[in-house]
């Protein structure tokens, strides 16, 4: 059985209610809205663990309504849409959604990906470090905390979660499929266009030049490597240390 609150965003008052029962049985908390309006009003009200959003919406389209969503608010967001191509796919994701389910699907798999999103990957003694410098990105871990030149930036949950993962296994490079099942779960594995865009979007917030990544790598026909970097000034001797902190 699940737990947690669910906002479901559907223009259609049967599937609402259809869906809210159905997710009710599998023990969530539900609460629903009819359009884009109403879904940012019953965010900021009922603060829900994750966000069901059907893309066509009479107010505002479902993209645009999930690129205002992830403005205010790192919950994780499941499209849900009768789109099937890549590029609608790869529009949702670069707008901030988590994962894109098509029409028609069957309450055990959405079931599964709801639990899929609401997962992270847990930090602990065995999970590597508390913490990661390379070069000037830092990591916290635990406050799951995310600083490049001193300053701190804003990852998503599962920009977050995909971060980390490589980080863990640095320097070897990770298949494709074992870092969608790493971060979305076991059910995923051939959703390349899902690392694509968040590999792409990890790139602009952590690479001093996203075009020329330092840190992470592409694997061609693999998958991508999180490549070390050295801490500033740390392979100078401890007196040029000193006299540059001088200056």
């Amino acid at each position: 059985m699940g737990e947690g609150r669910i906002l479901f965003v559907d223009d259609e008052p049967q599937i609402r209610r259809v869906m809210r029962a159905a997710l009710s049985r599998a023990g969530y908390l539900v609460v629903d809205a009819g359009n884009a309006g109403e879904a940012l009003l019953r965010l900021r009200q009922e603060t829900p663990h994750l966000i069901l959003l059907d893309l066509n919406l009479p107010d505002a389209g479902g993209v645009e309504t999930c690129r205002t969503i992830r403005e205010i608010s790192e919950v994780p967001i499941i499209v849900l849409s009768v789109r099937n191509s890549e590029r609608d796919k790869v529009r949702a994701l670069d707008a901030g959604a988590d994962d894109y389910v098509t029409k028609p699907f069957s309450m055990d798999e959405l079931l599964a990906r709801i639990r899929a999103a609401m997962r992270r990957i847990p930090t602990s003694p065995n999970c590597g470090p508390r913490s990661v410098v390379c070069g000037d990105l830092a990591i916290d871990f635990e406050s799951r905390r995310v600083m490049v030149r001193n300053a701190e930036i804003h990852l998503t949950p599962k920009e977050f979660d995909l971060l980390h993962y490589l980080v863990r296994h640095a320097g070897r490079p990770v298949r494709h499929r074992r870092l969608l099942q790493a971060v979305w779960g076991p059910d995923y594995g051939h959703e390349i266009e899902y690392l694509r865009v968040f590999i792409n979007q990890l790139r602009r917030k952590i690479e001093p030049d996203a075009a020329d990544p330092r840190y992470i790598i592409t694997e061609p026909w693999v998958g991508y490597r999180f490549e070390k970097q050295e801490p500033p000034f740390a392979n100078r001797e401890p007196e040029e240390r000193e006299s540059l902190s001088d200056l």
